[in-house]
């Protein structure tokens, strides 16, 4: 296993930091050949063979074109979860779990009725039922793709969630309930921002879920509050992950609608990053 590990390191020198590399090749340990950490140093002298060598290799040479490892092995972790995903969702962010770790943190009923809109590969969705398991959870998205890959990590950890393909910019067209939680990571990138995402994000990972026009930013976020104005509960909460540019435009946006108890909150990198307000 020496062998092999000193071979990815070497062969992704030249396109990957030392501290991601060491995350490539736990992942890889783990998910193609399921050894822990703890296994890694148990059995580090195992010799794989040609077949398991070549799993190794192909791997490598699609991470030297810079294809998300987590596309590569068709799978991702987030907030205690296994999720599945693949080329047209949205690989779950850290800082995504910090807005469903304050969502968690936050006094809400334990039976509420909570919304993920824009859900993608259902994380946000199955982490709040995993902890809110009393609640009654749904997911929004306008992709059928992604709901095909919400909808199997659903199955995949047990958890039930009730899924709905529906546009939410045009959400006055579809039939709706009332919420106790509306929460969304909606698209928030500006174009203008294109030159400060790393290489493997801008080929590889979908459009539709990151970036939006430089002339109309807000476009989902508007549309949203004003969906929440219309069908959260007196008392529910609207929560947003947010670019972090915005926050002051985030804040005049939702007090104009007449939200309340508006916060805005910094992640891990001292970036503004999520909004929490109140109807």
């Amino acid at each position: 296993m020496q062998q092999t590990i000193q071979y990815i390191r070497e062969e992704l020198a030249p396109y990957y930091p030392e501290t991601e590399i060491s995350g490539f090749v736990q992942m890889m340990m783990d998910r193609v050949f399921g050894l822990s950490y703890t296994q890694m140093i148990l059995e580090k002298d195992r010799v794989f063979d040609k077949e398991e060598q070549a799993m190794v290799t192909a791997i490598v040479n699609r991470l030297k074109t810079h294809e998300p490892i987590q596309y590569i092995l068709g799978v991702t972790e987030f907030y205690g979860l296994q999720l599945g995903v693949k080329p047209g969702v949205l690989i779950p962010r850290p800082e995504t779990e910090e807005l469903v770790e304050w969502i968690c943190k936050t006094e809400i009923l334990e039976n509420s009725k909570i919304v993920d809109i824009g859900t993608g590969s259902g994380c946000i969705a199955l982490a709040l039922k995993n902890v809110i398991s009393n609640a009654e959870v749904f997911a929004v998205d306008t992709s059928e793709d992604a709901l095909e890959v919400a909808a199997e990590n659903a199955r995949q950890n047990k958890l039930e969630i009730t899924f709905k393909h529906a546009n939410i910019l045009k959400w006055q067209e579809y039939e709706w309930q009332q919420f106790d939680v509306i929460v969304s990571n909606p698209p928030y990138v500006r174009e203008c921002e294109k030159g400060l995402m790393e290489t493997n994000v801008l080929e590889h990972e979908p459009e539709l879920a990151l970036f939006v026009s430089d002339n109309d930013p807000l476009i989902f976020y508007r549309t949203i509050a004003e969906f929440a104005s219309k069908q959260l509960n007196e008392g529910g909460f609207l929560f947003f992950e947010i670019n972090e540019y915005l926050g002051d435009e985030m804040i005049e946006l939702v007090n104009g609608l007449g939200f309340k108890s508006i916060e805005l909150r910094r992640d891990l990198n001292n970036k503004n990053r999520m909004l929490k307000c109140k109807k």
